[in-house]
């Protein structure tokens, strides 16, 4: 699997979020109830949906499927001008990532992570940073379908 390695610069988002753990999955709910609403907010920058995880300090360093994380349904604004009701802002700061492309319906993201976390990053000259992250869904994401792209992005820092 290849990586492009990204520095990113900071992105604001707007959006809800929801505490879930890989084990109670919650990501169907949070995304029902977000897209409804997606549209009261305004000064979006591009029609990208962004899916995000934020985990505690150190969520990666003795794995638990169990531990809560935070999952986010957002979009990227301009600005914090008007943050409708029901809506919460957040903060992608800068940092590096390394980004992959899931080929394939969003049920086998999986399996895209899976070689991330067990072969990519193990060869690579990097370890997971705690910073958010994110799966950007554009034009080419098609749920269910063969066919649909997404980027996924994980946040990194070289090994000490």
């Amino acid at each position: 699997m290849e990586a492009r390695i990204e520095t990113l610069t900071e992105k604001k988002l707007i959006g809800q979020h929801i505490e879930m753990s890989f084990i109670e999955n919650k990501t169907f709910q949070l995304w029902s109830n977000f897209m409804p609403k997606r549209k009261q907010i305004k000064n979006t920058i591009n029609e990208n949906l962004y899916s995000l995880e934020v985990f505690s300090h150190g969520h990666f360093d003795n794995f638990d499927p169990g531990k809560t994380f935070q999952k986010w349904a957002a979009v990227e604004v301009g600005n914090y001008d008007e943050v409708p009701l029901e809506m919460e802002t957040l903060i992608i700061p800068d940092g590096l990532y390394a980004v992959f492309i899931h080929y394939g319906p969003a049920s086998e993201g999986h399996k895209t992570y899976h070689t991330i976390f067990a072969e990519w990053l193990p060869n690579s000259k990097y370890t997971v940073d705690d910073r958010p992250h994110f799966a950007v869904m554009d034009h080419k994401y098609k749920k269910e379908d063969p066919e649909s792209e997404e980027e996924i992005w994980i946040p990194i820092k070289n090994r000490d």
